[in-house]
């Protein structure tokens, strides 16, 4: 089997940043109100995100672009998931520094980056294509 090194690179990515995800957890004094969280997002996800996504590829989506469809779509589930609370919260917060970041802005450019990436990824697949096709 061979791996490619996007996948390798991507997978040590996701390591490391689960890595600082839970050093974080080391400072949290409320651990219990963390798990009850991470637990409603996982039951969001499961029970809300991913029937939604695939009901949306089967119904809307045809051929080959099924795939990185609902792979935007999920992509774009668990931002927002993630992004929840912030969202659902606006406003400036008591202490400046606990939400230092415009987060529904950077919710949108995320959203945007992954449409983007979804949409240019047929055209990366017709030009290999392209490209392995034998010439006469």
């Amino acid at each position: 089997m061979r791996v490619s090194m996007v996948r390798v690179l991507t997978g040590a990515a996701g390591l490391a940043l689960m890595g600082v995800g839970a050093s974080l957890l080391l400072d949290v004094r409320d651990l219990t109100g963390v798990l009850l969280w991470l637990g409603g997002a996982v039951v969001l996800h499961d029970a809300v995100i991913a029937p939604v996504v695939l009901l949306v590829g089967l119904v809307l989506v045809r051929g080959g672009a099924r795939g990185p469809v609902r792979g935007a779509l999920l992509v774009a589930g668990a931002l927002t998931a993630v992004a929840l609370p912030v969202l659902l919260r606006p406003g400036k917060p008591a202490n400046s520094s606990v939400l230092p970041l415009d987060y529904p802005r950077n919710w949108l450019l995320a959203l945007v980056a992954v449409a983007t990436v979804t949409a240019l990824l047929p055209a990366v697949r017709a030009a290999r294509r392209f490209r392995r096709r034998p010439s006469s």
